[in-house]
This record gives C-alpha cells, structure tokens and sequence, in this order.
C-alpha cells in the first residue's frame, strides 16, 4: 500500500519509514502540513498518516480542509497532544484513528490493517476470490491451493484489484498505488506486472479493459 506520512519529526520520520516499508508498503515522506495536503490532493494514497503540531498548516486544518473537499482517504493521527480535548478534535475533524506517541510499530501496523478492513466494508483480514487468497498482513498469496511467490508490487497490484473487484483501476492509478514520487518508473511497468501475474494465474482474471485499465470481476460473473 501507498502511504503517505506527513510528520515534522525527522528521528520518528526515518523510523517510520524504513518500518512500514520493511512492511511492504510504500512511503511519502513530507514535513509541513502544506506540502502534505498538496500531496494528498495531488496524488492517489491508500492511507495518510498525519502528525498535529506541523510547520506551516496544522494537522487539524490540513485534516478539515482534506474532508472538506470530499476526500475518503483513510486518516490515522499520531501525536503527542495526549488529552480529551485533542482527540475529540481530530476524531470530530474526520479521522479514523488516534495514537498517541511514542508508540509501538507493531501497534501501528495493527492499526492500519483495522482502519483499511473497516474502510473496505471487510471484517475478516484475509481476501478471497475463487481460488486465489491473498494474505496482505503475511503478504502471503495462495492460487489453487499452492502457495504464490509474488514480488512486492506484483502481490500489491493484484490486492488492489481483488479488493476493488468489479471496478476499472486505470494504469494511473495503478502506477501511483506502486511507486512513491522518489521512483523512477518504466512507462510500460504495470503491463509488466499484469504480463507476470497471468501466467502465474488463469490468464482471464486480470482483464484489461481497453483504453481504461484493467479490472478482475466480481465473483459469480
């Protein structure tokens, strides 16, 4: 998953970084509130992971101006404001979840995986369609009952088609899901992805729908 982290701290910041992204994911580091809320609109995220006391525009401000423009992006505040006053804020302003610094990584993760299920209508953590189960805590891929050895982009671009079954994700965002704005990406790299997974999957799952993108229908079909 595409995160992205606004945060002023530049210990925490390197920390959180090299921790989510020894968990798969990928992120987009900015410092001050201004940047981030350019970045959240500018760009596609699966999640934004907001400090309060930021340079510039506040976490609170950047939060209600993002809401006010119609955003669903899922939100979970870290800070160290640790009172009443400061949660309800941010909680009433539009986010999906509050910890408190300093916390734990393994809490964290537990906490993006909770706030990404409720966000996608999902309880249970593991996704299904047909014959493929897909792990994304484990990051663990199973097709036919045999275990897949999927690449991190490979299995991330396969979620989030499973996880959006029955909609037509264009190369675009596909492209901005995989690859953080430091990556240089090939102009043909998610055809490759595509190319790579069908032959380790039925060929027919993955369609591509010309001129829009690509989609897997939703079972039954």
């Amino acid at each position: 998953m595409r995160i992205l982290l606004v945060e002023d701290d530049e210990l925490l910041g390197e920390g959180l970084v090299t921790a989510l992204a020894s968990a798969g994911h990928v992120v987009d580091w900015f410092r001050t509130g201004t940047t981030g809320l350019a970045a959240a609109q500018d760009e596609e995220f699966g999640l934004l992971l907001l400090d309060l006391g930021l340079p510039g525009l506040d976490g609170v401000e950047l939060l209600r101006r993002l809401r006010a423009r119609g955003s669903a992006l899922p939100v979970i505040i870290l800070t160290a404001r640790d009172t009443l006053d400061a949660r309800v804020a941010g909680l009433d302003t539009g986010a999906d979840d509050y910890l408190v610094k300093p916390f734990e990584v393994d809490e964290l993760h537990a906490r993006i995986r909770a706030v990404v299920r409720r966000r996608q209508g999902r309880a249970e953590p593991v996704l299904t369609h047909g014959e493929l189960t897909l792990d994304p805590v484990g990051r663990r891929a199973t097709w036919q009952g045999e275990e897949l050895s999927l690449p991190r982009r490979e299995f991330d671009l396969l979620t989030t088609l499973v996880e959006n079954a029955g909609r037509i994700i264009s190369r675009e965002q596909l492209e901005q899901r995989l690859y953080g704005w430091q990556d240089d990406v090939a102009s043909n790299a998610v055809e490759v992805h595509v190319h790579h997974l069908r032959k380790k999957l039925a060929p027919s799952l993955i369609r591509t729908v010309r001129g829009a993108g690509y989609i897997v229908d939703r079972q039954g079909r």
